[in-house]
């Protein structure tokens, strides 16, 4: 027992140090991609229905590093706003699939023409499902640009940048992350290294059962690359290491019950064929017409592994990020008693016409903003008080309806439980 838990901790470790520097890197360019791109830029250029406005939906959620529950809301928001669907359902598919810090880790851990691939297999399949999603679309927006009601203000300085990339996403990542790491250094350590040459055969098996693994799941674009990485160094078909990079981040269940509601049936279609059908025929390509040694011999981090002599660079690297998710998860825990306690003082001071329903799908600050500031629009509400960790949503209005709230919360991504 005591030299499994050795080795474990000696895979983990492993696997941290050779992430660390281009993690640190991503989140950096994270942070100027936050001030060079705001997202009023992004609304800008989804409000039209045709290839163009696709192509730009596509090509700007490729980098952009927005995990799946920031993605959704804000999808789901363009398309309300006036987006049509097939740009909807292009940021959909291409921005969970890759970001600047997943792409520098996938470098890191996976090589070269992995980290190319991807983006470029996200970029596609974006493209794909938008001109699906268009083709499908009854009613035009008539092609005009659109503006959300719900735009993000912030000062676009150095401080921000960091704040960004260094605070913000770090929160939002670090779980899957860590989770990502964990699951990987026990995969090494359980898994013999010939399991998928000596127990599955089929290259194409091993597909098909990475796509049953990770459609329903949900796995984050960076923290499924050391997952991937082990299952590469057991035997694993690069083909069937693309399907899980590309569909465990782009699907889960919760994401497709809420396009199925908000976008309808056949874009929730759409949305799963492109990407299950583009996992697969990337996969296939990559299998039968690359060869193997690209990936097995772009991988000089994964040989060396167990040897964890991997310098000063790479020790400080790790520290400085073990720093950054523990201040992460500090500052979290301080906004949260703050929070808090706003919320306490914002409920003693709503005194009648009180309304509380229950609401599913809030899983950060930004949902929580989204939801308050969606439902204080709404004629007649003069205050509102959502609160993640219940699920509940208190509402101070002289004159409203269910129905108004209902068509509200799920307009903007959310799913209503009723009253309570």
């Amino acid at each position: 027992m005591v030299e499994i838990a050795g080795a474990y901790v000696g895979e983990l470790v492993g696997l941290v140090n050779e992430m660390s520097p281009y993690l640190l890197l991503g989140f950096l360019s994270a942070g100027l991609l936050r001030v060079v791109f705001p997202r009023q830029m992004i609304t800008r250029y989804m409000g039209q229905n045709n290839f163009r406005s696709v192509f730009n939906a596509s090509l700007l959620g490729v980098p952009m590093p927005l995990c799946s529950c920031g993605v959704l809301p804000a999808g789901i928001g363009f398309y309300r706003s006036g987006a049509s669907r097939g740009p909807t359902i292009s940021f959909l598919i291409s921005t969970p699939q890759t970001g600047v810090d997943s792409i520098l880790a996938t470098y890191s851990l996976l090589g070269l023409p992995l980290a190319i691939i991807r983006p470029v297999v996200a970029l596609f399949t974006g493209l794909l499902g938008g001109v699906l999603g268009n083709a499908t679309e009854r009613n035009s927006n008539g092609g005009k640009d659109i503006e959300s009601k719900s735009e993000e203000h912030y000062e676009r300085s150095v401080k921000e940048l960091f704040r960004y990339g260094f605070v913000e996403l770090i929160q939002d990542i670090s779980k899957w992350l860590l989770i990502g790491m964990l699951v990987a250094a026990l995969l090494a350590v359980l898994i013999p290294g010939d399991f998928f040459t000596s127990t599955i055969s089929s290259e194409y098996l091993a597909m098909l059962l990475m796509i049953a693994a990770s459609v329903p799941l949900y796995i984050c674009a960076t923290g499924s690359i050391p997952i991937v990485a082990v299952l590469l160094m057991k035997g694993m078909a690069p083909g069937a290491a693309l399907v899980l990079l590309m569909a465990g981040p782009a699907t889960n269940i919760a994401t497709m019950a809420v396009i199925g509601n908000t976008l309808g049936k056949r874009s929730l279609w759409v949305y799963l064929g492109t990407i299950i059908g583009g996992a697969l025929f990337f996969g296939i390509l990559v299998n039968e017409l690359l060869p193997r040694e690209w990936f097995t011999g772009a991988m000089p981090s994964i040989a060396h592994l167990h040897d964890h002599q991997t310098g000063w660079f790479k020790w400080a690297s790790s520290a400085i990020l073990a720093l950054l998710i523990m201040n992460g998860y500090l500052m979290k825990l301080l906004s949260n008693q703050k929070e808090r306690r706003r919320d306490r003082e914002k409920a003693n001071n709503i005194k009648k016409n009180i309304l509380q329903y229950r609401v599913e799908g809030m899983t950060c600050d930004h949902c929580k903003a989204t939801v308050e500031q969606g439902l204080k629009d709404l004629q007649g509400v003069s205050e509102v008080m959502a609160d993640r960790a219940s699920n509940l949503i208190t509402v101070q209005a002289a004159e409203i309806t269910d129905n108004q709230i209902k068509d509200t919360i799920e307009n903007l991504g959310y799913r209503f439980k009723g009253r309570v």
